[in-house]
């Protein structure tokens, strides 16, 4: 567990997410604003199961200030073949850089299990989250209907030593 402050000085704890978590993450990821209108499709029916947390690594933000232990956001990592599946954070609290944070505990995770890059599909309205955050775009991933009716950018984190 890891605990830092976020860019605008909340306290953060980042840790690994457990089974009893899925709900919480499945709310999250179907309520995204990121995911409304011609996106909805994609999220709908999405489960984040306690199979997959125990699967992955998944790690999870939570507030440690007044919202005594809310969930503010989340990332998976797979490890084989090496890339970020999922990074959700709850629409209540972005802008105060809970992504920068999860991203950060990422590329430490995959440095520590010997990647030296992390491939992301990235959802269309959070390209400028990706590139912003230090990531390459190296293609496109093509369209997947009926679930993903569009094609969505791929980006590369390449990870050096810390």
């Amino acid at each position: 567990m890891s605990s830092r402050t976020s860019p605008v000085g909340r306290p953060v704890t980042i840790r690994r997410a457990v089974a009893r978590d899925a709900k919480r993450l499945t709310r999250l990821v179907r309520g995204s604003g990121a995911y409304e209108g011609k996106y909805a499709a994609a999220v709908e029916g999405y489960r984040v199961g306690p199979d997959y947390i125990e699967a992955h690594r998944a790690f999870v933000a939570v507030g440690a200030d007044e919202h005594g232990g809310q969930v503010l956001g989340f990332y998976s990592l797979v490890l084989a073949p090496p890339e970020l599946d999922l990074l959700f954070v709850a629409d209540e609290a972005q802008g105060r850089g809970i992504g920068r944070l999860l991203v950060a505990h990422m590329r430490s995770e995959a440095r520590a299990a010997g990647l030296d890059r992390v491939k992301v599909v990235s959802h269309l309205p959070a390209e400028g989250f990706y590139h912003r955050a230090g990531a390459v775009r190296i293609g496109t991933a093509l369209a997947n209907p009926p679930a993903v009716p569009w094609d969505r950018p791929e980006f590369e984190f390449r990870l050096s030593s810390p």
